[in-house]
């Protein structure tokens, strides 16, 4: 049994030695090939090396090589201007020099020359004071000739040349008169005239009161009612006076508003066919007719457009027309007014060229501010041109509503024409009246501005108050005087008073000799 154990331990430990050396020997011949292939691996990597080496090498110089050849060429470029500009610099020197002998030779002949005129200055100044002496001698004589001094003498000029500049300037102020008259006088006349025969108008007077027709006199109780309950009701609803007097079968109302007349008056014609007046049935006719007549407003001015083939109004703008037909200006009725206006612009436009359509529409709108919801202290046509502005209407027709009573500068064409037109259209014959108070007083006034003028004797106002007849001293004022004196009048009258249509002046100067034969 112990000879197998040591047996078999033997052989353990002879196996385990076995194992060992061919481990050992395996190391050894793997540290064997790694080290070679190391060694292949550094040999390769130093020929890279040197490969890399060279080549950046011969890049270096190549890059060394093109820097040379700029840096050469940058030199060339600098000494080619260096050269190019000491050239030039040498030509202007050489202009400088000839340049420095023309001036070095000019000077000398201007050194002559001002040398030359001393020499005619001394002389000139010599003669000239020969010449004084000679023209004090003259004035010496002359003042003792004439018997006046040189200032009275200059005086006495100044006054007769002044005369006759003012001669002069009123016969140039005729002549040019005359052509314009020739030229454009006879042309606006012309239009104007062939305007207004294009345009049928018709005479509108409008009044304060409005008379109410009945049937009988009965009905005046009625409408005055127990105690004149009926009568207070409708006064109260509708604003207006109502007048039951002795006049047979009618009753006057009376109201400065024409619309309110309106609704009364279609109110109490309702109440008397119907025939139940009363409080409550009055109240309730007059909130009625009240929407009519504002139904009526508006349907008159769509009714107005489309007549005059205006399109685009706002609406607000349309009912403000249809309200013209209740106003009145002078007796002349604001609608009627307007659209005769409306249709001489456009015809007048047509004549001249210019749009009719705009013309037309500038002129139906000329005096919306006559007719406002409220009544702001503006002139009429100021506030309409703030109305058109507001209802978006295009520049040069608000600018023909605020100009054509010059409350604004006129800045289109359209403007002066809407001015001619409402001018026509208020001044021709019975159109609008006056007050026969104002009318007087107008008269006199017009008579009394030409007697504030001195060498004016008598004035008379004629042709209801379209001509002002001017007599003046013949001894007091000359002929060229009066044409000067007529040109002022105008103006002042332009100037100072407000009157339709135009004024004719005519200043009379005339010389009587009266003898007796006894």
């Amino acid at each position: 049994m112990d000879s197998i154990a040591i047996w078999i331990v033997a052989m353990v430990v002879l196996t385990l030695l076995g194992v060992g050396a061919g481990y050992i020997i395996a190391l050894r011949t793997s540290r064997r090939n790694a080290s070679s292939a190391a060694n292949t691996i550094i040999d390769e990597a130093r020929r890279e090396a040197e490969v890399i080496k060279e080549k950046k090498i011969l890049e270096a110089k190549e890059e060394e090589m093109r820097l040379l050849a700029e840096a050469e060429r940058q030199i060339n470029q600098r000494n080619q201007k260096l050269q190019s500009a000491e050239t030039r610099s040498r030509q202007r020197e050489l202009q400088l020099n000839q340049q420095q002998g023309d001036l070095s030779r000019r000077k000398k002949e201007l050194d002559q020359r001002a040398t030359a005129l001393d020499n005619r200055e001394a002389s000139a100044e010599a003669r000239h004071a020969e010449a004084d002496s000679l023209v004090q001698q003259a004035q010496e004589q002359l003042e003792k000739i004439s018997g006046l001094s040189a200032e009275e003498a200059r005086d006495k000029l100044v006054e007769s040349l002044k005369d006759e500049a003012k001669t002069a300037a009123a016969g140039y102020i005729n002549d040019i008169m005359d052509d314009a008259k020739l030229t454009a006088s006879k042309e606006a006349k012309r239009i104007v005239i062939q305007s207004i025969q294009r345009v049928a108008t018709e005479t509108a007077v409008e009044n304060s009161v409005t008379v109410f027709h009945i049937d009988n006199d009965e009905i005046k109780g009625r409408i005055i009612g127990r105690e004149g309950r009926n009568i207070r009701a409708l006064e109260a609803a509708t604003g207006i006076e109502i007048i039951v007097d002795d006049t047979p079968e009618a009753i006057v109302l009376s109201g400065f508003d024409p619309v309110r007349r309106e609704i009364a008056r279609l109110a109490l014609h309702q109440l008397v066919v119907d025939g139940r007046i009363h409080p409550a049935r009055i109240e309730e006719v007059v909130a009625k007719v009240r929407r009519q007549v504002e139904e009526e407003i508006i349907e008159t001015g769509k009714r107005t457009a489309i007549d005059l083939g205006i399109h685009g109004l706002h609406p607000e703008l349309i009912r403000m027309v249809g309200k013209m037909k209740y106003r009145s200006s002078y007796g002349q009725n604001l609608l009627q007014h307007s659209r005769e206006t409306a249709n001489l612009c456009a015809v007048m436009a047509s004549e001249l060229g210019l749009n009719p359509k705009k013309a037309r529409r500038a002129g139906l709108l000329h005096d919306i501010g006559k007719v406002p919801d409220d009544e702001p202290e503006l002139p009429h046509a100021i506030l309409g041109m703030k109305l058109a502005e507001k209802f978006k209407e295009k520049p040069e027709i608000c600018n023909a509503i605020g100009a054509h009573h010059d409350e604004v500068e006129q800045t289109s064409l359209l403007a002066p024409i809407v001015q001619v037109c409402d001018a026509i259209s208020g001044a021709r014959p019975g159109a609008r009246r006056e007050i026969v108070e104002a009318y007087i007083k107008r008269l006199n006034d017009l008579e009394q501005l030409a007697l504030s003028y001195p060498g004016v004797l008598k004035t008379y106002a004629i042709q209801a108050g379209r001509e002002l007849r001017v007599i003046v001293g013949a001894d007091k004022i000359s002929d060229e005087e009066t044409e000067r004196l007529s040109a002022e009048i105008a103006k002042k009258i332009q100037d100072e008073m407000t009157y339709p249509g135009q004024v004719k002046i005519t200043v009379i100067r005339e010389t009587r000799a009266v003898a007796f034969a006894k």
